[in-house]
């Protein structure tokens, strides 16, 4: 019966790739032959307590260390979540200055949240205050021109076809350039903090919700 239990070999392949190194890279740092080392790997040969001293010496780490395997060694668990993004279905909030639908709403508990977003608010003053909420976004002009506005830096023009990345702590507007009425944008709202959405939502308090 095969044991499933890692072998010194692997555990000491683990750690160089972990650290991105060569076969040789680590024979010239813990000064073992990279022909012992080529061979322990491969589970030809193993090294003697005093051998793995040296070595856990050499990489200036613990003896335990080197047994350890990374955290990541386990596979992700397969969940399969799946959504059809129809218009029809998704959280729309309706404003006099945008219209969002939040794409995709029966999968809860999202950290990445596609909308689509149409925008008539023609000043910083017409959108009101600047929104802050976690996490990171990426902002897509399909339609239109928009200028950007956020707390660190000048205003940016975006035109159809422009993209902009940016951290969402960040205090940030989106209204429509000089001479567009309206624009209209593919964003992803992107955080660890599960309730991402709710933090959306509460971003809209003159908003009319529906779906």
């Amino acid at each position: 019966m095969t044991s499933n239990r890692p072998t010194l070999g692997g555990l000491l392949r683990n750690l160089r790739l972990r650290n991105n190194w060569t076969l040789r890279e680590m024979s010239e740092r813990t000064g073992i032959p990279l022909s012992t080392l080529s061979k322990v790997e491969h589970d030809r040969l193993t090294l003697t307590y005093d051998k793995l001293l040296l070595l856990a010496e050499r990489l200036n780490m613990r003896l335990s260390e080197l047994f350890a395997e990374p955290a990541d060694a386990v596979d992700p668990a397969v969940t399969a979540r799946r959504s059809i993004g129809r218009m029809d279905e998704a959280v729309r909030v309706e404003t006099k200055n945008y219209d969002y639908h939040y794409l995709c709403p029966e999968l809860r508990k999202k950290r990445m949240i596609p909308v689509l977003a149409r925008i008539r608010a023609r000043s910083v003053e017409d959108f009101g205050d600047l929104v802050h909420h976690s996490g990171e976004e990426f902002i897509y002009v399909l339609e239109g021109r928009i200028v950007v506005h956020t707390d660190f830096y000048d205003p940016i023009t975006l035109s159809e076809g422009d993209s902009i990345y940016l951290d969402s702590t960040m205090g940030h507007a989106y209204v429509t350039a000089d001479g567009c009425e309206e624009a209209l944008l593919l964003g992803v709202c992107s955080s660890a903090d599960e309730g991402l959405m709710d933090s959306l939502m509460n971003l809209h308090p003159d908003r009319d919700a529906a779906g």
